[in-house]
């Protein structure tokens, strides 16, 4: 690492930490970096104390490049792929798959991927539309604002403030797109970027500042006419930190200058889709937000918050036949953790049972977690049981991140349709022999399939 205090460049990897001298960092450096919440920072006998969280990308600081790498070595070329998936946005073409990373790493697609759209847009012309305007003119065009005229021109006859719809490229849609490519080219590290983004925002009309498009986006409504604008402006919410793929772009990233991805939100979002499309195929459905919550009650309030035990995913599915229950539930939960070579953790197997014990019918005590697997799909079953019998079944299934989408949902879409499939009540599992050991803990038996080591 250079001496120059603007070359230096800090890698860190998810949840990893490093030390860093006192004098690589300024009071403004530390002062963004805690109001990012990108990193945690101590102060120690030797220097700072850097602690990464889960957000990913890069931050620029005065001194320093803080360049926060993933956990998962997500291929660029794919990473478009889920970006695009969780957003529920078109499949990018074979062009944008071969986006190099650059020096901003993931988070460099993001203004990239803004750019392409916005180019498309111009390739196919920019929307035009009726715009109010107010101007001042010598002849009556539009409408005469009469308080304007009774208050600033005294009765002047030559000067007219006017009020006129223009036909013009001025509509909120380009707005937006225009300040995006604003936002962006101000926070590039990449010369050649910066110099194409800045090209494209000249074509776009703009406000006079970026962030106030976010209230346009927030009430525009989309049509026939501008429906092909989706795509652009999916993009632009994850620019200017409004939103987008549930705020992918830690909302704080562009005030520090930087581009942070949040790969733990990214997962769950790609795990929601995949869960819910595939249960919409099956009969299934998403559970609605207060279906069958788990709830807890204290017979003493006190600070703090007893908020419903709620998976990541619930589906709901059509009950046996002659059943009295409304529906039967699948508890779907995403893990962005390294379960292709670890087991389950005892939290996770506790917060999994908790959703068999309160989700489940006694006859399918079932639940399932997805986790990233670079090399290729896996798949194990756990099943827990004590002295009393069977507590639960726990499907661990892992999703191939080197295939699109649509690719690696195989596994998923099985074990949802093996669930879907048992409408029929299964026989009674029969229990396990009491030990003779009343004390003998519950126990976690991982059988291994054919062709999968545990």
């Amino acid at each position: 690492m250079g001496r120059n205090a603007t070359q230096q460049e800090i890698p860190l990897g998810e949840h990893e930490n490093v030390t860093v001298p006192y004098t690589w960092l300024s009071e403004n450096d530390v002062d963004r970096l805690r109001a990012t919440r990108a990193v945690t920072v101590t102060e120690g006998r030797h220097g700072y104390l850097l602690k990464a969280r889960a957000l990913t990308g890069v931050l620029q600081l005065d001194r320093v490049r803080l360049v926060l790498r993933p956990k998962f070595a997500v291929p660029g070329t794919r990473l478009i792929d889920w970006l695009c998936y969780a957003g529920g946005q078109r499949e990018p073409d074979e062009t944008l798959r071969r986006w190099p990373l650059g020096r901003d790493g993931y988070a460099g697609l993001v203004p990239t991927a803004l750019l392409h759209e916005c180019l498309v847009l111009l390739r196919r012309g920019l929307r035009r539309d009726y715009v109010r305007r107010q101007r001042i003119d010598t002849s009556l065009r539009g409408r005469l604002d009469v308080e304007e005229q009774a208050t600033r021109c005294f009765g002047a006859v030559d000067r007219l403030h006017l009020r006129t719809f223009e036909y013009e490229d001025g509509g909120w849609e380009n707005l937006v797109c225009g300040a995006a490519l604003t936002a962006a080219a101000q926070r590039s590290t990449d010369a050649g970027l910066t110099r194409r983004l800045l090209d494209a925002a000249t074509r776009f009309p703009c406000p006079p500042r970026p962030l106030d498009a976010l209230p346009l986006l927030a009430r525009g409504q989309y049509t026939t006419l501008n429906h092909h604008y989706r795509a652009a402006h999916a993009w632009a919410r994850m620019v200017l930190g409004g939103g987008g793929v549930t705020d992918l772009l830690n909302p704080y990233g562009f005030g520090a200058k930087s581009l942070l991805l949040n790969l733990n939100v990214l997962w769950e979002r790609v795990v929601r889709r995949m869960a819910v499309e595939a249960a919409a195929g099956l009969g299934g459905r998403e559970a609605r937000p207060a279906e069958g919550a788990i709830r807890t009650m204290a017979d003493v309030a006190l600070d703090g918050s007893l908020g419903p035990f709620r998976p990541d995913v619930l589906l709901a599915f059509p009950p046996y036949s002659g059943a009295t229950t409304t529906a039967r539930f699948l508890a779907v939960d995403a893990k962005y953790k390294r379960y292709a070579t670890k087991e389950l953790s005892a939290t996770d197997r506790h917060q999994l049972l908790t959703y068999i014990a309160g989700y489940t019918d006694p006859e399918t005590p079932l639940a399932l977690v997805i986790h990233p697997s670079p090399d290729g799909p896996t798949q194990r079953v756990l099943h827990v049981e004590g002295p009393r019998g069977r507590l639960g079944l726990i499907k661990v299934l892992g999703i191939d991140t080197g295939t699109a989408p649509s690719d690696a949902v195989g596994p998923l879409r099985e074990a949802i349709a093996a669930f879907s499939g048992s409408l029929v009540p299964p026989e009674p599992h029969s229990p396990v022999p009491p030990q003779p050991d009343s004390h003998t803990p519950a126990s976690c038996v991982i059988p291994s399939l054919p062709g999968q080591h545990t």
